[in-house]
């Protein structure tokens, strides 16, 4: 039997800081595109903007077989807690146990020599001594089978940061792909952004650049160029400059936008 150690092993601390790092790392799933471009002004990228754009027109990326295939690999990663706190508490239990019958143990042979030894009475010291001893013995068998827990314990440990390490890779490739596949939906819809930025309040066609990473112009009429690119099934809102762009165009805001339904929140207000 191994000794039993009082504190916190460097794999088991690295256990709590994967758990603390696997927590702070989840990939967020893109939003639906109703949700990324039905209320403007948004905080969202132009290149997102522009992904979403694509997605609400039935356009797949390159890399969506295999961006499903790593969804698919980190949902069925599965990992159960270990508490491995509770193990280390109960080797430190049942040791700190055997320690202590061991000395009863040895006081009492002790007394039974020193006894025998003048021919005093020995039977009851004799007696709390076999008593002793087998408590010994089932203590020192716990104190294996703690010890064991433990063990196993610190493996399923390693196999979890294993598991999580594998994670952390997993939405890593996912986070690439999926950059991957908003560049390749964002330059797919790219001349029809443009095209659009012809139309909208504020608008201006040389502003688009040759991809969506290098548009210089208004970032409202970026998001209603976007939102004209668009098929979206639900309602736009629009809000402050945006709204106050489109309430001030000659056209009907739902030719502009080419939505079924758009309304227009604080467009004489200033909110």
């Amino acid at each position: 039997m191994t000794g039993a150690r009082s504190t916190a092993s460097g794999s088991d601390n690295e256990e709590d800081e994967d758990e603390r790092e696997d927590e702070t790392t989840a990939v967020e799933e893109p939003p639906e595109p109703s949700a990324m471009l039905g209320r403007l002004p948004t905080e969202a990228g132009l290149r997102r903007q522009l992904a979403a754009a694509a997605r609400s027109r039935g356009r797949t990326a390159s890399v969506a077989a295999e961006i499903d295939g790593i969804e698919a690999e980190l949902a069925a990663i599965e990992i159960d807690p270990v508490d491995l706190t509770a193990a280390r508490r109960r080797v430190a239990e049942t040791t700190g146990e055997t320690e202590r019958l061991k000395e009863r143990v040895a006081a009492l042979r002790g007394d039974a020599r020193a006894r025998r030894a003048v021919d005093a009475e020995a039977d009851e010291t004799l007696d709390d001594l076999e008593a002793a001893a087998a408590e010994l013995s089932a203590a020192q068998t716990e104190a294996i089978a703690a010890e064991q827990a433990l063990e196993r314990a610190r493996a399923e440990a390693a196999r979890n940061r294993d598991e999580r390490r594998r994670r952390l890779r997993l939405r890593d490739r996912l986070r690439n792909r999926r950059r991957t596949a908003r560049r390749e939906l964002g330059e797919a819809v790219h001349p029809a952004f443009r095209r659009a930025l012809a139309v909208v309040p504020g608008g201006d066609p040389d502003a688009a650049g040759p991809a969506p990473g290098d548009y210089d112009g208004d970032p409202v009429a970026a998001s209603l160029a976007a939102v004209r690119v668009a098929a979206l099934d639900g309602a736009v809102e629009l809000r402050g400059d945006a709204a106050r762009a489109v309430a001030a165009s000659e056209r009907s805001a739902r030719s502009l936008l080419r939505a079924r339904d758009v309304r227009l929140r604080g467009a004489s207000d200033g909110r």
